[in-house]
């Protein structure tokens, strides 16, 4: 029996894509707490359940295929085994029945332990239509503990596998799983450091053993007692240490076969993965799919989404309205009409299209064709020196790469992740999103056709997509080649099987991925926009002010009818321009625009640039401000109407599609984000990458537009 006062808690055990979190959430009700394991950015899910009137913590471990602490998530679930309390808690090692021999590896490592377990054999319908039987009264004798099927989506079996927990935590501590290997002499020498040194209980000492022997080596794990450390060097001077290895492994694994040969039996017939495997992994068919499935989705970006992004813009038209009517004249009025509620109008528009964004990705994620495409594209990774584990890193990036570069803890030599972390941010993020689809919607028409079927607009979004992945690739190649050189280590990628996504499983990874961005839009671009509003507006001139008001009186006094409406539009006109043009930020923008025209970007181009260094979704909300400023007519254009009014001195065309292009590119290659640069500075232990990493992608930025105007313009494009 457990201790009355024990802490007590159920810890969720299993491989990558064995349905532990789908299972999480039917236990939980979805009531999760997200947050990161202390020191690592692993991420930590748990919620408070009731079991059998017992209310206990419910806590899903990271995804791991063994326990040997090779990398964060292995370090985690070994820690949660060992602990002073394991005892007190139930581990339900979640076993994917349609790969049973692969799982009950890691359930074998936990069962040597004394933890009180159950197991939960999830996908058994998977398994059913391949033709695999499994008789859980086998399993469940063989292991030693309750076996418990389940069809986590239908919820088949979780009460029953609710009351099979409730038994464990009754039951408490139990005999650990013994398996006999050729070198027990050995773990049996470590065993004896560990009860020596109190780093394990007297029932799960020997499996605290074997796990020690397989992950003590090069590496300084913490909280291992040195007496525990001393013993398992002793053993590698004394014997191979990769034989010590292959022995416990191979105990495990002929344990495992002969269990599988007995519990399960197999009607020979290809399954539907393998038959459409044969296509989506191909090398040649496998890329050109991916390529017409990215096509689609950004075809489904400027078509779905127009409904949704016209009544958000009549929202915050109708909004800037009921101020502009409400509040008295003067500068409050304008900085929230013009300041505020323009700014983060202007980005919050395009809210629907990042929505259609993560829901494809999240969709073709949970369908398991990704996992396809991480394998068509791995010999490519390989040959730019990108670890395999970098894919889903690098597939982040397109959501944010803040998360994405913590992400990178999970690759365990530190070379191998600044390779990635360095590389990645490339990758276009959402917050990119709003740029391309402002650039692209002024200059490329979207209902001119491609081959019929694509829209221009669609086809130079889907270009710059696919120029930030090459551009990733070929930073990563470079680092690896120079200052970073390296072998690239080799790696193992499952692809589970394909699956229907659970559509409330999807959305509310959407919501939780659009609230993000909404919540960003909320505090950087509102902080940003009224700084923006201010360096635009200030400092007041009152004699310019004088000026301008005596010519209006002057109109007022002299013309009549249309003609004075003329005239005093192009006095408010003029106004504005003066306005703008000898503002803080007008200034500083005329004092870097020669460094700008060799781009073919002005001034006003070059605030929203400078703005967009702090946040690329700056952009946006700040060319609302410059090209919207002193605008008093309630039937303002649209800011895309702006821009292709917008024209240099001698009239000629300010945003031109060679000036949208080069404009774009620029911003796929520069470092614009300031929440980037400093986890990059935590994660790379210093300063100097994060330094390195805007040097060289600004310089690029710069380089990269420069060669894409001067070219295009002498090959007479515009």
């Amino acid at each position: 029996m457990t201790k009355p006062n024990a802490p007590q808690g159920i810890l969720l055990l299993g491989n990558p894509n064995a349905g532990k979190t789908t299972l999480f959430n039917a236990l939980s009700g979805h009531r999760a707490r997200v947050g990161n394991y202390p020191g690592v950015t692993v991420e930590r899910r748990s919620a408070t359940i009731e079991i059998a009137g017992r209310r206990v913590e419910l806590l899903d471990l990271p995804g791991t295929y063994s326990l040997s602490a090779r990398s964060p998530e292995e370090a985690i679930a070994a820690d949660a085994l060992f602990s002073a309390d394991a005892s007190s808690h139930v581990a339900v090692l979640v076993v994917d029945a349609t790969a049973l021999a692969r799982n009950l590896y890691l359930a074998l490592q936990v069962l040597e332990t004394s933890m009180p377990a159950v197991v939960a054999l999830t996908m058994m319908d998977d398994a059913e239509k391949q033709g695999v039987r499994i008789d859980v009264d086998v399993l469940s004798k063989t292991l030693g503990v309750e076996v418990q099927p389940l069809c986590v989506p239908r919820r088949e079996g979780i009460d029953d596998l609710r009351a099979a927990i409730a038994r464990a935590f009754e039951r408490g501590a139990r005999a650990p799983l013994r398996i006999e290997s050729e070198v027990d002499a050995w773990v049996e020498r470590v065993e004896a450091a560990a009860l020596s040194s109190n780093a394990a209980n007297t029932t799960s000492a020997r499996a605290y053993a074997a796990w020690a022997l397989l992950s003590l080596g090069g590496d300084e794990l913490e909280g291992v007692p040195s007496a525990v450390r001393a013993a398992v060097d002793e053993v590698h001077r004394a014997t191979d240490a990769r034989a010590i290895d292959v022995a416990l492994v191979g105990a495990r694994y002929r344990f495992i076969d002969a269990l599988v040969a007995e519990a399960q039996t197999d009607e020979a017939r290809p399954s539907r993965t393998e038959r459409i495997d044969r296509v989506l992994t191909h090398p040649v068919f496998g890329i050109g799919i991916f390529a017409i499935v990215m096509l689609a989705i950004f075809e489904a970006l400027f078509t779905a989404a127009e409904p949704f992004m016209e009544l958000i813009e009549g929202g915050v038209d109708a909004l800037k309205e009921l101020a502009f009517a409400v509040l008295p004249e003067g500068i409050l009025r304008d900085m929230i009409t013009e300041g505020i509620i323009a700014g983060v109008g202007n980005v919050i528009v395009f809210v629907p299209q990042i929505a259609f964004l993560f829901l494809l990705v999240t969709l073709l994620e949970d369908s398991g064709y990704l996992a396809r495409v991480a394998f068509v594209i791995d010999r490519t990774m390989k040959g730019v020196g990108l670890h395999g584990k970098a894919f889903v890193p690098l597939l982040s990036g397109f959501a944010c790469a803040v998360p994405a570069v913590m992400s990178t803890r999970t690759i365990e030599r530190r070379r191998d992740r600044l390779v990635t972390m360095l590389a990645l941010p490339f990758m276009s993020c959402s917050a990119r999103l709003p740029v391309y689809i402002l650039v692209i919607a002024t200059v490329f028409p979207s209902d001119e056709r491609v081959l019929g079927v694509f829209s221009q607009s669609s086809l130079a979004l889907f270009s710059m997509y696919a120029f930030s992945v090459v551009m990733t690739l070929t930073a990563a190649a470079l680092l690896r080649r120079t200052i970073l050189r390296g072998p690239t280590p080799t790696f193992v990628l499952e692809l589970p099987p394909y699956r229907m996504p659970m559509l409330g499983a999807t959305l509310r990874t959407v919501w939780e991925k659009v609230r993000g961005f909404l919540v960003e839009a909320g505090t950087i671009i509102l902080a940003f926009t009224i700084i923006l509003w201010a360096l635009l507006t200030f400092p007041n001139d009152p004699a310019r002010e004088a000026y301008f008001e005596a010519e209006r009186e002057r109109v007022v006094a002299t013309m009549s009818g249309a003609e004075a409406e003329e005239a005093l539009a192009e006095l408010d006109a003029e106004e504005s321009a003066r306005v703008l043009r000898e503002s803080f930020a007008g200034r500083f923008a005329h004092a870097i625009e020669p460094a700008l025209e060799p781009l073919g970007f002005d001034w006003r181009l070059g605030v929203g640039l400078v703005a967009s260094f702090a946040a690329r979704e700056v952009f946006v909300s700040t060319m609302g401000m410059v090209f919207s400023l002193g605008e008093t007519d309630e039937e303002d254009e649209s800011l895309r109407d702006e821009l292709r009014a917008a024209t240099w001195p001698d009239g000629r065309p300010l945003l031109t599609p060679l000036v949208g292009v080069s404009l774009m590119v620029f911003f796929v290659l520069a470092a614009q984000c300031m929440s980037t640069l400093a986890v990059v500075k935590r994660e790379a232990g210093g300063a100097k990458w994060a330094v390195f990493l805007f040097t060289y992608m600004t310089t690029l930025a710069w380089i990269g537009s420069f060669l894409v105007t001067n070219v295009g313009r002498a090959l007479g494009l515009s």
